[in-house]
Formats: structure tokens, C-alpha cells, sequence
């Protein structure tokens, strides 16, 4: 029979109680009367705790039966299974749908000490991957089990996204254990995602602590200047780093067509790759007049940058005659979530269709997707639905996804986002 009482320390605060269910009864070392407090905790339902132990961290709020000690938005609490036994702490959010991210399968304390071992975990994974190099992502949220966290490292600046609420709150110490660690110029935040209003957060950026300045970063002897307030995501798209050296392999004395170029390193890859001739589109103006900086700082300013949309584009060029040798097709997110799956998937089929099109015979499609509601099978059954539109048979050479600094969980396919073909085609 369970005792009914038991001696625990409070994994949040450190003090000695004793426990009777959710209740709390914590002595006074000054005077002999108890304080009686009620536990923070949620209680899942029967069988839900499944995707948990096998590695989730996540626990959706229809998967709940019960929540103690009326814990709000960024606490930190106790999560058990239907039988009260122990899971994990972790931070709770009343109002998502993601009702709780796991910090920690022991009952630890949340501090500045956690975040430090964590954050240093993360780092050490990073320095051998990259040996030698000072930008890379040091954080990448749930795979790095920081759950809501997203920090990109540029030289000697810090970029962050916090996307759980648990995670805004501590924004002040996530700060301090950065400045403790690295030291940095500046620590910069940009929660602009629209991820947030999931975990009612509004959208903010600028700079936390320090001063910002110019910085460039180097990918593999390809210099960019980063755009810390006004480049895309934290800053730049770290995540194809290893992507954009790998399509160097395919465009020696090639023509090649960079679609959705953003800030050009797609482009700029190729053009130090040796390709004949280059033409990269994007819509944003901004987007455009960065890449033509970063071209000029890479000394090969003979790449035509131009201003268009992608999807009016393609059929222009067509129209116009215009033919390739390689084409790489980079979108922003067609789908933000399941809702939207299908027309994102309309989406692709149609640039891939158009895309094919341009494609001399025996030439090379480079395709990516970004979201991870569009499953690696979708994606490539649009690609065939364009290959058949397009009247064009694919071979694929190369199917590849983020860098390895943004590592995923085979537990959380969340994780998984990007998906990055290449495929001959004939």
C-alpha cells in the first residue's frame, strides 16, 4: 500500500515537503506551523503517455485529464500519467494547443545552471560539426531539447526566437546565461514568427543587450553580410548551408536559374561553382539589393539579379525562349499548417512544372520545401505531378535536408522540415 505521505525537494524551488497527491505541506525552519501549497501538475489521460516516453515532447491539450495548482501560461510543472507516476517537468501553456513542452525527464530546477549545461551541450555539438567556424545555429529548439528556443550564432552575435511562451519568459536569463558563455557584441531578438500568436505572444524584434554592427559571415570560403534586423528568419538561412555547397557538384560552365534567390546564396554559390551564366528572381526588392551586395563582395558581379514573382516568371521565361542547364526552385513556406497542405501542394506542382519546362535535356532540377505539414511523399508526388504536366521523367540524385546544426528527432517529426531534392531530369 502507498504511503500516504513522502519526502521530496521541490524540483522548481529547491525546498524539502512532504507530498500527499497534489498537496504540498512545506515546514517553516523559523516557526512550527506548515504552509500548505498545491502542487503544479497535469495528469494525462489513459494510454496517452505513449508518444512521450518514446521520445515527444510535446503533449496536446484534448490529451490532458486533469490540471492541479492552477499553473498559468510559462510555468513550470510536473507532468504524470494517469496513475500519478512521475514523466518529466516542463513548461505549460493553458492557451495552445501545445499545452506542454518537456524540459526534463527528472525532477530538476530550472535555472540558469540548466540552461548553461544545455546551451554548452549544444555548443560542443556544434563546434565539431563545424570546426573552425563562428556562425552556425548553436540552438535549434526541441532537438536540442530547449523546446521554443531558437538561437543562430553569427560571428560575434547572437540572433534568438523564443516560440513557447515558458521560453519568453525567461528571456532575461536565457540572456545572461548567452552574455555569461560567449560574451557577444549584441544579442538580438527576432520573434517575428507567426508561430508565437500560437502561444498568444505578440511580435517584436531589436536589440536585447549590447550594440549591433555589421558582420559577414563565410560558408565554406562564400562571404554574406548579414542583415541582422532585416534578414529573413534570425537573420539568413543558415539551414542550407550544406545544400548550397552541394549543388556546386552540378553547374561547371552550366547556365543556371535561381528562383526565390533571397539574399543570392544560391546564386553566389553557383557562380564560385563555375557556371556559365546565372539569373537568379525574388520578389523582395530588399532581398535583391542584398544578394547584389554580397555578389560584389564575392567579386563575381556578373549574375543578373532581377525583381519578379516567381510563379509569373517562369511561363515568361518560357514564353521569352529561355532555356537552362540547372534550375533551383527555394520557396518561402507554402503551409503554415495542416489547413493548407493541399493548396501548398498546388503550389509546388505548378513551379516544378514550370521549372521543367525551361530544362534543357539532361538538365538538373534543385527543389526545396520548407514546410514540415508537407511530408517528404507529398512533395515528391508533386514533383511527379509537375514531371508529368511538364511531359519530363525525373531521376533523383540527391535528396537531402536541413544542415546538420538543425538536427532532428526521429521521435518528433516536427523536426524534420526541410526537404531538398536533385534531380536529373530527362
Amino acid at each position: 500500500m502507498k504511503a500516504p505521505f513522502s519526502n521530496r525537494t521541490c524540483p522548481i524551488f529547491g525546498f524539502q515537503y512532504h507530498a500527499f497527491g497534489p498537496l504540498l505541506f512545506v515546514a517553516s525552519r523559523s516557526i512550527s506551523l506548515y504552509f500548505v501549497f498545491v502542487k503544479k501538475q497535469i495528469i494525462l489521460r489513459k494510454n496517452e503517455e505513449h508518444r512521450i516516453l518514446a521520445g515527444h515532447q510535446w503533449v496536446f491539450s484534448n490529451e490532458i485529464k486533469s490540471v492541479h495548482g492552477n499553473p498559468e501560461a510559462g510555468d513550470v510543472i510536473e507532468l504524470l500519467r494517469h496513475d500519478e507516476k512521475f514523466l518529466g517537468i516542463g513548461f505549460y501553456n493553458p492557451h495552445s494547443l501545445i499545452a506542454f513542452r518537456l524540459l526534463s525527464r527528472e525532477p530538476e530546477a530550472i535555472t540558469f545552471e540548466f540552461f548553461e549545461q544545455r546551451i554548452t551541450r549544444a555548443l560542443q555539438l556544434r563546434k565539431r560539426l563545424y570546426p573552425g567556424s563562428e556562425s552556425f545555429r548553436l540552438v535549434h529548439g526541441e532537438a536540442d531539447f530547449l523546446p521554443g528556443l531558437i538561437i543562430d550564432k553569427y560571428n560575434e552575435y547572437l540572433s534568438l526566437q523564443t516560440l513557447a511562451v515558458g521560453m519568453d519568459r525567461r528571456l532575461t536569463l536565457l540572456c545572461d546565461v548567452l552574455e555569461s558563455l560567449f560574451h557577444p557584441k549584441a544579442i538580438i531578438e527576432r520573434n517575428e514568427s507567426p508561430l508565437r500568436a500560437l502561444e498568444q505572444l505578440p511580435l517584436k524584434q531589436g536589440v536585447l543587450r549590447g550594440t549591433i554592427g555589421q558582420t559577414i559571415i563565410s560558408e565554406y570560403g562564400v562571404k554574406f553580410k548579414v542583415s541582422l534586423l532585416e534578414g529573413q528568419k534570425t537573420g539568413f538561412f543558415l539551414d542550407q548551408r550544406e545544400n548550397r555547397l552541394a549543388v556546386q557538384r552540378y553547374v561547371k560552365n552550366a547556365s543556371v536559374l535561381d528562383c526565390f534567390c533571397n539574399e543570392g546564396g544560391f546564386a553566389i554559390f553557383a557562380a564560385r561553382g563555375g557556371a556559365a551564366r546565372v539569373h537568379a528572381i525574388d520578389s523582395s526588392e530588399n532581398a535583391i539589393a542584398n544578394a547584389k551586395v554580397n555578389a560584389t563582395i564575392n567579386e563575381v558581379p556578373d549574375i543578373k539579379f532581377e525583381v519578379g514573382d516567381v510563379f509569373e516568371w517562369l511561363p515568361k521565361l518560357l514564353e521569352e525562349g529561355a532555356r537552362f542547364d540547372v534550375v533551383i526552385l527555394d520557396p518561402p513556406s507554402f503551409s503554415r499548417n495542416k489547413k493548407t497542405v493541399a493548396t501548398a501542394l498546388k503550389g509546388y506542382k505548378e513551379i516544378n512544372a514550370g521549372a521543367l519546362r525551361l530544362l534543357n535535356p539532361g538538365g538538373i532540377l534543385v527543389t526545396a520545401s520548407c514546410s514540415h505539414h508537407v511530408s517528404s511523399e507529398s512533395f515528391i508526388e508533386s514533383l511527379e505531378a509537375g514531371a508529368r504536366i511538364a511531359h519530363r521523367s525525373l531521376q533523383m540524385l540527391e535528396w537531402r535536408g536541413a544542415a546538420a546544426d538543425h538536427p532532428t528527432l526521429p521521435a518528433m517529426p516536427e523536426t524534420a522540415y526541410l526537404k531538398f531534392g536533385v534531380f536529373a531530369v530527362l
